[in-house]
């Protein structure tokens, strides 16, 4: 009996001793896991405290690090690094690491803030099946975000903030059914916003701001719990927001919305901060706004909105900050707004307010600029005016006569024919047409540095006068008349600062608002680039009585050296281009090409090149001077292009859409073939005909290919460079737009003739006798 006892007694100790040493092991197993992060975070400082004999489950958290645990194993992981952080070494592998924290497998809470993490962020973070909070906010991620993360069901908050995301912002996120806040701000993501936004019903906080989203709004009125909304510098728009009425933040700042602000907004009681600064918002401010019961912070600087304020208009006092500068209000600055003895901040310059205190624009700026975004006086006004003068006829009549009444009549007919047409200006604000944010974008899909306009020693895009244009043309006098074309009637004129420009006047042929322009003016704005004639500004011209548009008016830099044409194929011998010019003007015009593609959303496509369309400048830099403007559209089908840029004439409208940017590629190839030959081209067959030379040529000897070209190049260039830009003609051309090369292969290979030529040029005059510099690279390829 005593010996059974014993026997019980030792399986007993065995077994505690067995679970001793499993919790010990598997306490153990998670200790080394985080050993071996703080390895793979090359040792960071916050870290500095782990070793093996660290118990981390009873460490004294920070607020930089913190590991929470519960029932031997780790459920919340916090390390927040220096905000100064620099990328990990290059060694460092993203995947490895996601790898290690993925064996701490019942983390409900992750944050990983400032660590220098770098790399697209894998899949295998979805392995944390119970996660409910991501934080790997200010790192160095990049990528698209990973798809497999939408199997996390229990995720309730993700923030990836300060990263460099891309691509769309996608669908699956509508599988995350708990999430509540999501914060993606500071990244280059783009495109549109997707409607399975609107059936998150959970969420609280939505915060986009500072990417490059853009298109309209998704519906989100069914998100009732929606209370922070931070969609600021952005492209979003023209459309307010449809939204639930809970909201506690809204903010839009500098985005490209452009209607009025809807009158559900004032029933908006919970909203504490909204910011509507720098957009392009018309229609009446509703004053309303200033009372709204939990309001302490507005702006709307920067807009067009209009509205007369009153002394005795009511303010929340609780309000803080209001900015209502740069609008084209009128009235007095209501008394709740002036400043008193508590820390309001009151800004309301650039109005035209009857108020001495700040500076502000004459009433008839504010009419004429309400005028020029659509904003008429009231209708009923000008009916009881026509009122007033019809009694006012009657009477005379009755006194003077029908001699007198007829007389009266035709007096006033002809004044009002005068005065029904105005100059109307400035539609788009300086401030808020010069583009993107400065960011580093690694997808050049989004937006080209060449949007900087200190890049490219142009003025900032503005809104002209009439005034100013009649000014700068001497009243549009023929002598400033270049000519006319399918895009319009072109002068030049000089403004009063000396800068030369162009003017192109498009007479409308049918009845439009300049609301309905808002689009194509946005889109004219963004057209800034080295090799493009850049847009300066725009001016409308409207009827008072309907507030249509008669004539807009379109400023470029002015180009003064000729076309392309001229200095290569009509017999300006002394000026002609050599070879070396000859194939930097083609990269221009393809870089050019490139930037209408890619440079911004949504691309510019179908653009019917001409090499009459290439002009230069004073440097010899080349620059296409007529794109696709839809705003132009309707007067396109009076000047044809001579023959398809499609390439086939045959090719159904799905094709011609689906590869439209190869339409430019075709027209790209006839410049090319051009240059080549040097002479004029005036119909398909001739083309066709000189690419069967050409084809024929890249077979037969050198001396047979520079009997295809212009003689003038002959003496100036390397077989090897002239052949390159042959092939990439001839591919240009070929009758297949799929088959036909991206305007980034059209580069590359100009670019590789490029470096041929001067290579065999150093090597020409190195033979000749001239000196050259031994440091000069002899051929350095550019892989793309």
């Amino acid at each position: 009996m005593a010996k059974a006892m014993c026997y019980s007694a030792l399986i007993v100790l065995l077994i505690f001793w067995l679970s001793i040493g499993h919790s010990e092991q598997l306490q153990s197993s998670q200790a080394q896991t985080l050993l071996r992060i703080q390895r793979l975070l090359n040792f960071p400082a916050l870290l500095s405290s782990w070793n093996n004999n660290t118990d981390f489950c009873n460490t004294e958290p920070t607020p930089s690090l913190t590991v929470v645990c519960y029932e031997e194993s780790i459920t919340q992981l916090h390390m927040i690094g220096d905000k100064n952080v620099t990328p990990l070494p290059h060694d460092f592998s993203i995947d490895s690491f996601v790898t290690t924290l993925v064996k701490l497998p019942n983390l409900k809470v992750l944050t990983l803030v400032s660590l220098g993490l770098w790399g697209p962020l894998p899949g295998k973070i979805a392995r944390f099946s119970s996660l409910e909070i991501l934080n790997i906010s200010s790192n160095f991620l990049y990528g698209a975000i990973p798809q497999e993360i939408s199997t996390i069901k229990s995720l309730q908050t993700m923030i990836l903030d300060d990263n460099n995301f891309t691509g769309r912002l996608p669908e699956w996120l509508s599988a995350l059914s708990a999430l509540a806040v999501l914060s993606l701000k500071k990244n280059s993501m783009n495109g549109s916003l997707p409607n399975s936004l609107g059936s998150l019903e959970n969420l609280r906080i939505l915060v986009l701001s500072n990417n490059h989203f853009s298109g309209e709004v998704p519906d989100l009125s069914s998100l009732t719990n929606l209370q922070v909304l931070d969609l600021e510098d952005n492209i979003l728009g023209p459309q307010f927001p449809q939204l639930a009425n809970k909201l506690v933040v809204l903010v839009l700042r500098k985005n490209r919305f452009s209607s009025g602000i809807p009158a559900e907004v004032g029933s908006y009681y919970q909203l504490q901060r909204l910011d509507l600064s720098f957009n392009r918002f018309v229609g009446p401010f509703p004053p309303s706004l200033l009372s709204l019961p939990s309001i302490t912070y507005m702006n709307i600087a920067g807009n067009r909105f209009t509205g007369k304020l009153f002394d005795n208009l009511s303010c929340n006092v609780e309000l803080e900050f209001v900015d209502l500068s740069s609008n084209l209000l009128t009235g007095s600055l209501p008394n709740c707004l002036h400043p008193d003895s508590n820390d309001r901040v009151v800004l309301y310059a650039r109005n035209c307010l009857a108020t001495g205190d700040q500076n502000q624009h004459p009433f008839s700026f504010c009419r004429n600029e309400a005028l020029a975004v659509g904003i008429i006086p009231h209708r009923k006004k000008r009916k009881q005016a026509s009122k007033a003068v019809l009694a006012f006829s009657i009477i005379g009549g009755i006194v003077g006569g029908i001699a007198l009444v007829s007389l009266i009549f035709l007096l006033i007919k002809r004044v009002n024919s005068k005065k029904t047409r105005t100059s109307t200006t400035r539609l788009i604000a300086q401030n808020a047409s010069t583009g993107y944010s400065s960011k580093f974008l690694s997808d050049a899909r989004y937006i080209s540095q060449a949007m900087k306009m200190g890049n490219l020693g142009l003025p900032a895009y503005r809104a002209f006068s009439l005034e100013e244009l009649e000014e700068a043309t001497n009243n549009f006098d023929t002598s400033t008349f270049i000519g006319e074309g399918s895009h319009g009637q072109m002068y030049r004129g000089q403004l009063k600062d000396g800068s030369l420009v162009a003017i192109r006047c498009l007479k409308m042929k049918k009845s439009h608002s300049t609301q309905n322009f808002m689009h194509h003016i946005e889109l004219i704005s963004k057209l800034r680039h080295r090799h493009l004639v850049s847009a300066l500004g725009h001016c409308f011209e409207c009827y008072l009585d309907d507030s249509s548009v008669s004539r807009i008016f379109l400023i470029f830099e002015y180009v003064p050296n000729g076309t392309l044409r001229s200095r290569i194929s009509e017999g300006h011998r002394r000026q002609e281009l050599t070879w070396t010019q000859r194939i930097a003007a083609a990269i221009g015009v393809a870089k050019g090409i490139q930037f209408l593609h890619t440079g911004i959303v949504p691309g510019v496509f179908s653009n019917n090149l001409k090499i009459t369309d290439i002009l230069l400048d004073q440097n010899l830099v080349a620059k296409i001077s007529s794109y696709n403007l839809p705003l132009l559209a309707e007067n396109m089908a009076k000047v044809g292009s001579g023959f398809s840029s499609s390439g086939s004439k045959e090719l159904s409208i799905n094709v011609r859409v689906k590869h439209e940017d190869k339409n430019d590629i075709y027209d790209f190839g006839v410049i090319l073939l051009e240059v080549l030959v040097g002479r004029p081209l005036n119909s398909r067959n001739e083309v066709d005909a000189l690419k069967n030379q050409l084809q024929a040529s890249i077979t037969a000897d050198d001396a047979a290919r520079r009997r295809t070209v212009d003689p003038a190049i002959h003496k100036g260039c390397s077989d090897e460079s002239l052949k390159t830009v042959i092939e990439i003609c001839i591919r240009c051309l070929l009758k297949d737009p799929a088959d036909r090369p991206s305007v980034e292969d059209v580069l590359w290979n100009l670019q590789f003739a490029a470096q041929v030529q001067d290579a065999w040029r150093g090597d020409y005059q190195s033979s000749e006798g001239s000196p050259v510099s031994p440091s000069q690279p002899r051929l350095q390829l550019i892989f793309k």
